[in-house]
């Protein structure tokens, strides 16, 4: 088992500095969602994040197959209402609705291996895996002392 772990300053109400290992990236909204527009908002990074991962086990599930792979290019789409976190229709999925991974290779690779890849790739990245199950996440807040 390995743990991972991300710590978080805000910066304004819709503003975060993020720390994870010796990086640090920006969180914000656009303005159209009362942000600053400092970086991309939570759910592009989980989009970001999601390339980041199936980049990783694409590449991973091609050595596999004896596949050398010498271009990876990606694009993850996803749908969802704001209204739930603005506060305005509570029946709906916060979440996305969808979400759509386009990922094109350049290589020595057949339509069969690629769909051998993609199969590998999307059953074993963990990014992936917590996006399409359910994951129970816990949430403290507390008084600072």
């Amino acid at each position: 088992m390995a743990t991972f772990e991300a710590t978080a300053i805000s910066t304004s109400d819709t503003g975060l500095t993020v720390k994870a290992r010796n990086f640090e990236f920006l969180v914000d909204e656009p303005p159209s969602l009362g942000g600053g527009d400092l970086g991309p908002n939570p759910v592009e990074y989980m989009l970001g994040a999601l390339l980041g991962c199936l980049n990783v086990m694409v590449h991973l599930a091609a050595k596999e197959q004896g596949v050398t792979l010498t271009s990876f290019s990606a694009t993850a789409r996803g749908d969802l209402d704001p209204s739930k976190f603005l506060g305005k229709n509570l029946d709906v999925r916060a979440g996305y609705q969808n979400v759509e991974v386009n990922i094109e290779v350049e290589g020595d690779v057949d339509a069969d291996k690629l769909a051998e890849i993609a199969r590998i790739a999307e059953s074993r990245c963990p990014v992936s895996d917590n996006i399409a199950n359910t994951t129970p996440v816990t949430i403290k807040i507390v008084k600072k002392a």
